[in-house]
């Protein structure tokens, strides 16, 4: 692993909401940061972003799993998120596992998550969650 791909998997996997000031130090200004559900332009978009996120759900970790740097200044960090959210699966904890593209010089500029949104959100929910849960259930 890079020792810049190692410093952010560090700092990024021991963020919460009281470290979020930390953010310029792994982003530059002009970050682009996107999920399956997002796009987010900007530093002070993704800090509101962050923000609201550990505001509305507990426990947040990310455990990184592995990083590979594919060229100088790109790399990919596998990871397993995982948090609580009161709204989804009755409160209980909930694993997510993905991986993000990052681009960085200085710090990151560009940075991609990818995950299986449906694991993350729609299963959880009451009544699309068993919806979603059979149809998986039946293309296996």
């Amino acid at each position: 692993m890079s020792t810049y791909l190692q410093y952010f998997a560090e700092r990024f996997s021991s963020l919460d909401g009281r470290s979020l000031d930390s953010l310029e130090k792994l982003y530059s200004d002009n970050v682009t940061f996107r999920d399956p559900l997002h796009q987010i332009d900007g530093l002070a978009a993704l800090r509101r972003y962050l923000t609201e996120l550990y505001a509305n759900a507990q426990d947040i970790r990310y455990v990184i799993a592995g990083a590979d740097e594919v060229q100088p200044g790109q790399g990919y960090l596998r990871w397993t998120l995982e948090f609580r959210h009161p709204r989804l699966a009755n409160g209980r904890l909930i694993s997510l596992q993905g991986c993000s593209f990052l681009k960085w010089q200085e710090r990151v500029h560009f940075h991609q998550d990818y995950f299986d949104a449906g694991a993350l959100l729609y299963e959880h929910v009451p009544v699309m969650g068993g919806a979603i849960r059979l149809l998986k259930g039946r293309l296996v």
